[in-house]
């Protein structure tokens, strides 16, 4: 384990540095790894797990299309991949990697494939956080360990297969075998972590809805649509609405601010536009900071959970789903959008 300063406060974290691939090959050596579910995050963790030599199966419901999915990446029926009680059974570590709803639906049937000394494996506090909706209560007799990315499974894959790899953080809820951590980690490592961070089930859970409902994706959207509208109702171009809005945030400044941050963006920028963001930001914080009050109070009461739940177990869910996806995809910005993408010279090659 590595301290490291953030910003003033140490925090203790793992690199394949304290912690390395061989050593992961080790504690998981006698280990049959089950990741249930294959869809947003099981893809890429069983690949990556599969591929760094991990004893790895698949379990998914039978005929649809990510089982099909499983399939086309090389899971084979019989032999990796099975029915989603079957896996369970085969498995001493069984990653539970279905969405939200479907664990509330399915662990019924899961519970009853655990023995004992298996391990129960989270990428999202979810479940065990909110139980009291979600009635996940895990047996006494199995350890539940958590090692949550912080990315997309599709950033998970393709960050393994470029090597920088993908931040995660993981925390022990349960600890029944003694080796727990040591389990945790090994899988941390195993699946495609740049670095692990402590946390708790609860913490990973409240910051995990707050940021995907904040800056990373609700609020995100919502102040480009903002911004976006506010230029077109004053006669701009969709073209340059767009530009101004999402093209020149995603394909350059953002670029910068992953490179080496907020401050050294604004220093490569005119000084006109230095000034601008400086005097502005402050307003935008002042701004949005009720909301994000809200927001984190309905979080950490369960508001946000049952919502979830309610919704993602309707009949018709999928179909009010694609609506609203496509009611977003076909709105002028995001049509705007994807003409501009069009005209990247990358892709004017492909045409």
């Amino acid at each position: 384990m590595a301290q490291f300063n953030f910003g003033g406060v140490v925090e203790d974290v793992i690199t394949s540095d304290e912690f390395s691939l061989q050593k992961a090959r080790e504690v998981l050596e006698n280990e049959t790894i089950a990741v249930l579910g294959y869809g947003v995050q099981g893809p890429g963790q069983a690949l990556n797990l599969r591929d760094n030599g991990i004893r790895v199966i698949v379990g998914q419901r039978e005929g649809g299309r990510t089982w099909d999915r499983a399939v086309a990446d090389g899971f084979v029926p019989g032999q990796t991949l099975f029915p989603l009680e079957e896996a369970a059974r085969q498995a001493t570590i069984v990653q539970y990697l279905l969405s939200d709803a479907g664990q509330v639906a399915t662990w019924p049937r899961i519970k009853e494939c655990l023995n004992s000394g298996d391990a129960l494996y989270f990428s999202h506090g979810f479940g065990i956080v909110f139980k009291d909706q979600t009635n996940i209560i895990p047996p006494d007799n199995v350890d539940v360990i958590l090692v949550a990315p912080k990315g997309s499974g599709r950033n998970v894959r393709n960050n393994f297969l470029d090597g920088s790899g993908i931040n995660s953080s993981y925390a022990v809820f349960q600890d029944f075998t003694g080796t727990a951590k040591q389990r945790t980690l090994a899988l941390g490592i195993a699946v495609g972590s740049g670095y692990l961070f402590p946390t708790t089930f609860e913490k990973e859970v409240h910051s995990d809805l707050t940021g995907e409902r904040g800056v990373l994706m609700g609020c995100l959207a919502g102040v480009m649509e903002a911004q976006y509208n506010l230029l077109r109702n004053h006669g701009h171009s969709p073209s340059e609405a767009f530009n101004e809005t999402v093209e020149e945030l995603t394909q350059s400044l953002i670029r910068l601010v992953a490179e080496n941050g907020m401050d050294w963006m604004f220093a490569n920028c005119s000084t006109t536009a230095q000034r601008g963001a400086l005097d502005w930001s402050p307003k935008f914080r002042d701004a949005v900071s009720p909301v994000f009050d809200e927001l984190y109070r309905k979080v950490t009461s369960g508001e946000e959970t049952r919502r979830v739940l309610e919704a993602n177990s309707a009949a018709d869910y999928r179909e009010k789903l694609d609506n609203e996806l496509n009611a977003l995809k076909n709105s002028e910005m995001w049509q705007a959008g994807a003409t501009v993408r069009s005209l990247r010279p990358e892709n004017r090659k492909k045409v």
